[in-house]
């Protein structure tokens, strides 16, 4: 009984940790504003329901291939070793530069609405698979995403899961992920545009206004978790 208790509280915690990398890499104000013009032009459900996939795709991929390196390259991701703890600093500081800069650059813009959101019209005037194809590459650009995804690997070679239980928890990560694309895809498809397109406006009007700084205090969030881990990591090697 006391194995079958440790190895649920085990697996939830790995399942918080997915999930709140997954939401962290999730909550970007590019691509929800990106299908939120999508599903507000022509064609919604076809144009925003392949957005979604790609983005589901990307993340799996991306999850996928770290979790082939480090199988390959057979790194060690206890609690306490030195590619895990690195890797937890590493993190903490990346992300905490990007959320200094979302904070402190909203307070210099003022009412200024963010620069991203000046482009967004551009991009949804792209031929879809291009589209597409840019959404991904943006998707594991930054360093701080490109981390959170690091992480999302180490957490699993870390539980050392067999190779099919590795395929499912990669699977919810991406779906945890895409949650906030999901959202507004399956609520335009199951209501109906005139339930929900007018909620879709004024969805994307207050992300242009607060999506940097919701960014900003996640990443400042993060990073105060990740520092932590590190130096418990530093502590116990």
């Amino acid at each position: 009984m006391t194995d079958l208790q440790s190895t649920g509280q085990g697996l939830a915690a790995l399942l918080g940790e997915l999930a709140a990398y997954g939401l962290a890499i999730g909550f970007s104000p590019l691509h929800i504003g990106l299908l939120l013009l999508l599903l507000l032009g022509p064609k919604p459900v076809q144009r925003g329901g392949w957005f979604v996939v790609g983005w589901l795709a990307t993340a799996a991929l991306a999850v996928t291939l770290l979790l082939t390196v480090g199988h390959g390259l057979l790194l060690t991701m206890d609690k306490g070793s030195s590619h895990r703890t690195g890797l937890d600093l590493l993190a903490a500081g990346a992300l905490l530069g990007l959320g200094l800069k979302e904070l402190l650059g909203k307070e210099e813009d003022g009412a200024e609405p963010p620069a991203w959101t000046r482009k967004l019209d551009q991009f949804c005037a792209m031929p879809l698979p291009l589209l597409v194809g840019i959404s991904a590459a943006l998707e594991v650009a930054s360093p701080d995403d490109l981390f959170l995804f690091a992480k999302t690997a180490g957490s699993l070679l870390a539980a050392d899961l067999g190779h099919d239980q590795e395929v499912l928890a990669t699977g919810v990560f991406s779906l945890v992920s895409a949650s906030l694309l999901l959202t507004p895809l399956l609520a335009l498809v199951l209501a109906g545009p005139e339930r929900v397109l007018p909620l879709l406006e004024r969805g994307k009007q207050w992300l242009f206004a607060k999506g940097d700084l919701l960014v900003g205090l996640v990443s400042v969030a993060l990073a105060g978790y990740l520092g932590w881990q590190g130096i418990q990591g530093l502590q116990l090697g």
